[in-house]
């Protein structure tokens, strides 16, 4: 009786011994849960993307990680989804520089220089340069940058055919909300800016309130835009730059030993999509001209006009908008790299 009360007492401290043991990185333990909030709309290449960098992230951490994406603007526009990251409803988020700015201007010098660029290659140039500058302002301001993507060229889509700058201010142009500099630069250039969240748009198309969208084709079809803006201006005014954040507070949660993991499967999901995107705003061109766009392409004197008026609004941008330290890099970037592509090789 002794030995066997002895080996129950055994046992006993053995079970409490094996259960007080750190379990640090096992998959019962909780996971650190991420909650991103995208305008992409469900099933597309920039969700699938998103999806595959969350599975990638649960396998590398036996379940450690788990990703939860709210696609199609559920979690609202991007001003939106700012303030929830803020209030702590959000803890990542897939933005653009529409709401990247909200967080550091800086990150404007990469899409709002109208017609600052004339290629991918020199927006990849640009990015690359200064990367390094944006991804610490964001950090200082609470955001680890996880990869960085881009959505197509922003394009004009209207009720009505336009093509010359002029033909656009009898117009009412949707901008995006929570940038009232944009909505002041537009109204001193002769235009009627009408503030609206993206998720308003088809609301504001329907009742009137606007009759053009500036938007990447690829958005405007997957969102049907067309069916209400039937024609496209074939002009490329500025990139839309984006990039996935997440609360540094969060990363700071991640499991140390599966931070490189986590940061390879997002910058991977960051080329995917950008590589994807591009093929994609043409081919949604395409799909469009199927149902009905009609697109207006720019004579050498239509393009001349809109340059000029885009010259017209750096200097109210510069220091405005865009910092004025990041707005004279960025143009001297451009430069650079389009001095270095077209210098013959040594």
């Amino acid at each position: 009786m002794k030995l066997r009360a002895f080996i129950r007492s055994v046992r006993a401290v053995w079970r409490v011994g094996f259960l007080s043991l750190p379990t640090a990185g096992l998959a019962a333990d909780s996971p650190v849960e991420i909650r991103l909030g995208t305008l992409a709309p469900t099933g597309t290449s920039y969700h699938r993307n998103l999806q595959e960098m969350g599975e990638r992230w649960r396998k590398t951490t036996s379940g450690g990680v788990k990703l939860t994406i709210y696609p199609d603007g559920r979690q609202g526009g991007e001003s939106a989804m700012v303030r929830k990251l803020r209030a702590g409803q959000l803890n990542a988020a897939a933005l653009s520089v529409v709401g990247l700015s909200e967080i550091d201007p800086a990150v404007c010098g990469l899409q709002l220089m109208p017609l600052m660029f004339r290629s991918w290659a020199e927006v990849d140039y640009v990015r690359e340069k200064i990367r390094p500058q944006l991804e610490g302002r964001l950090r200082d301001k609470g955001f680890v940058v996880l990869c960085w993507c881009d959505a197509g060229w922003v394009r004009y889509f209207s009720k009505e055919p336009a093509v010359h700058p002029d033909e656009f201010k009898r117009l009412k142009m949707f901008t995006w909300a929570g940038d009232p500099d944009q909505e002041q630069i537009m109204k001193r250039l002769g235009y009627k800016p009408v503030p609206l969240e993206t998720t308003d748009i088809h609301t504001g198309l329907q009742s009137g309130m606007i009759n053009v969208v500036l938007t990447p084709p690829f958005f405007a079809l997957a969102a049907q835009f067309d069916r209400s803006t039937p024609h496209m201006l074939e002009m490329n005014w500025v990139p839309i730059v984006a990039a996935v954040v997440i609360k540094r507070e969060t990363w700071a949660k991640l499991p140390p030993a599966s931070l490189k993991a986590i940061e390879q499967a997002a910058t991977e999901a960051g080329a995917n999509i950008r590589a994807q995107s591009r093929q994609e705003d043409e081919k949604a061109v395409a799909a469009m001209k199927q149902r009905g766009l009609k697109t207006h392409p720019l004579t050498p004197e239509t393009a001349a006009a809109w340059q000029a008026l885009a010259e017209k609004a750096y200097p109210m941008i510069r220091g405005k908008q865009v910092p004025a330290d990041i707005f004279d890099e960025v143009r001297r970037l451009v430069a650079e790299s389009r001095n270095s592509a077209t210098t013959p090789a040594q």
